[in-house]
């Protein structure tokens, strides 16, 4: 409630009740009389009278001044409070009258402490507040830069355009190249008007512009970014842009640029196209070619066995630990010597009981003597090796193989060798990689018939010749396959890797029997138990499926499909830390998953051991290749 009192010792009623401001007597005056006027919180304006003396000692006289004999005071009684309109009320008209500064001094107001005291903590709860509000707005600007550097990221060009090193990721100045690509632009357009001056039979304009833009190609050069350019760039640039303003005074028309420039946007497309086709099918063909050092390790080998006379010893002496089921098999067919060495050095490296792990290698005929000679001067030591001929497998025949009577018909023989001419190129590169001649050998078909190759093992592991083993093995012994036959790591992630991406479901047959959404899963690292195996008859279930895709309309040919139709629902997922797939073909695996797997696998074209290969993965596989060895170094052969 506001308290005013007028103290007014010498005017009559009218002039007391016309006074709006608190007066009091000094101390010396006595029994004065005191007109105080109260407003509530309606509003309402009362006043009555009283005396000085009846005054509490709570009041408080502060700033007499004199206006026409009236003393006016403040006075202001500490005992009483205001209510929260009434302060905002007094806020809104201190406000005012400072703003307008009109107000004449006799009703200037006058505060009391306890009304200042309230105003200094007002102000300090406004200082707080907006010391709150501008470090909140701060924190929301941090935020939404650092968003939008994120997006900015995310949106990066990583890849320097022509700079043909895929691997590459260099976070360059964005306006690096900026007076490199004026001066490309330049030529695109110095082109479309040169076409149009020699379509207007402009010759002089059209010479003219021809050597502006073989003076710019030759500035250019093989040039990648503006650091590359030749210190005249800038000026042939400005040449470039006189000459098109001449060109374009005389020649331009929208309609004809517009047509120039989308007829130089398909050619541009059909050579894109070309290229890519071409650079798919010269991919398969570096991926397919036995590198030259590799080719010259096999015939040095192959030399020293028959040199030495170890062709003559017809049979090796029997090995119990070849055929004892309680010890730890692995199956590697391959016909490449220093692949299979690193898979053997890897895994053996790493294991526990070394002595106790036991490798079937099967090779094929022609390269028998280097993978035969290889191991006897390069066994690991205590672990048991033993390589054999696939030739000598008297039941792998026509007869029995379906497959392998399908490799030897001339028309799937057509469709290999064929697929190198450069005339196919123009049936799609995304064919090519069906056709390497690998899967004419019938050792990527082998992993099919494991229960015949060893009839008297219960369980063994398959391991592909690309991949390099990190940890311990042996626990997938002890792995619970919960009756299924193939124990694999799944590679499907959210839409990837599925069945569709393998099989024709446009075909009837694949529609009626499998779900386009099953899971797909990886060769090169699975368990199987061969118990199981010849209990369902797998081996059979294979051979049929084959038969039906005699003329390859159910899936392109290779293993992964008929291996994933064999093992339908009969396949139990490992946990992915087994085997880590990717790193012949994806740039941007992750590190810690890489070194946290216990086989990684270079699936892909671009294998360790070939130049493609990607050369941040290469030091995973090459630690394991001995730079001393003898044969290595003859051949040039090094880390």
């Amino acid at each position: 409630m506001l308290h005013e009192l007028t103290i007014c010792p010498n005017v009559d009623k009218q002039g007391r009740e016309a006074s709006s401001a608190a007066y009091m007597s000094n101390d010396n005056e006595k029994d004065l009389d005191i007109i105080a006027t109260y407003s509530d919180v309606s509003g309402t304006i009362t006043t009555c009278r009283v005396k000085m003396k009846d005054l509490s000692a709570s009041w408080v006289l502060e700033n007499p001044i004199n206006v026409d004999k009236v003393q006016v005071l403040k006075l202001k009684d500490t005992y009483q409070t205001s209510t929260p309109f009434q302060e905002n009320l007094e806020q809104s008209t201190d406000d005012q009258q400072f703003q307008e500064g009109e107000i004449l001094s006799h009703r200037q107001t006058y505060w009391s402490p306890v009304k200042f005291k309230r105003q200094i903590l007002r102000q300090k709860r406004r200082d707080l507040r907006t010391a709150e509000l501008v470090r909140q707005d701060k924190e929301v600007d941090k935020e939404m830069q650092a968003t939008e550097a994120i997006e900015s990221l995310k949106n990066m060009d990583t890849v320097v355009k022509g700079k043909y090193s895929i691997w590459r990721k260099d976070f360059e100045n964005p306006n690096a190249d900026s007076t490199l690509k004026l001066m490309r632009d330049q030529i695109i357009m110095a082109e479309v008007y040169a076409n149009i001056a020699l379509s207007k039979k402009q010759t002089v304009l059209y010479n003219s512009l021809l050597k502006q833009i073989m003076e710019s190609l030759n500035v250019i050069g093989e040039a990648n970014s503006d650091a590359d350019l030749h210190p005249s760039s800038l000026d042939r640039a400005k040449e470039m842009g006189h000459a098109l303003s001449v060109a374009k005074d005389e020649l331009y028309d929208c309609c004809t640029v517009e047509r120039k420039l989308r007829a130089m946007l398909l050619t541009t497309e059909d050579n894109l196209e070309s290229q890519k086709k071409r650079s798919a099918f010269l991919i398969q063909l570096a991926a397919k070619t036995v590198p030259k050092p590799l080719h010259c390790l096999s015939l040095q080998l192959s030399a020293d066995y028959y040199f030495h006379g170890y062709y003559q010893t017809k049979q090796e002496p029997y090995n119990e630990k070849l055929e004892d089921p309680s010890l730890y098999h692995y199956a590697i067919f391959s016909d490449n010597v220093l692949a299979t060495s690193v898979v053997v050095n890897s895994t053996v490296l790493h294991a526990n009981e070394p002595e106790k792990h036991v490798f079937h290698i099967v090779t094929d005929k022609l390269n028998f003597a280097a993978m035969k000679m290889w191991f006897l001067v390069n066994s690991p030591e205590n672990a048991t090796i033993q390589v054999d001929n696939i030739d000598d497998f008297k039941w792998m025949n026509s007869s029995y193989c379906s497959v392998l009577r399908q490799l030897e018909s001339v028309r799937i023989k057509d469709y290999y060798f064929k697929a190198n001419h450069p005339s196919t190129l123009s049936d799609g590169a995304d064919h090519l990689k069906y056709r390497n001649p690998k899967y004419l050998s019938i050792l990527n078909h082998l992993r099919f018939y494991l229960p015949e190759v060893h009839p008297k093992l219960d369980k063994i592991l398959f391991l592909d010749d690309d991949i390099v083993v990190q940890k311990d093995l042996t626990p997938l012994w002890d792995v619970d396959l919960k009756g299924m036959v193939n124990g694999a790591v799944e590679t499907c992630k959210e839409s990837f890797h599925r069945f569709d991406k393998y099989l024709n479901f446009s075909n009837p047959i694949i529609i009626e029997n499998f779900d386009p959404n099953a899971c797909g899963w990886a060769f090169g690292m699975n368990i199987f138990d061969l118990k199981e195996w010849r209990k369902r008859n797998i081996t059979a279930i294979y051979h049929h499926w084959q038969d039906l895709n005699d003329d390859r309309t159910l899936w392109k040919l290779g293993t992964l499909p008929p291996g994933l139709i064999t093992f339908y629902n009969l396949t139990h997922p490992l946990d992915r830390k087994w085997h880590v797939l990717g790193l012949g073909y994806d740039p941007a695996l992750n590190r810690t998953e890489i070194e946290n797997a216990a086989v990684i696998h270079y699936n892909g074209n671009y294998k360790p051991w070939l130049d493609l290969a990607v050369s941040k993965y290469q030091s995973y596989w090459s630690k394991y290749v001995s730079s001393d060895n003898y044969y290595l170094q003859r051949c040039n052969i090094s880390e």
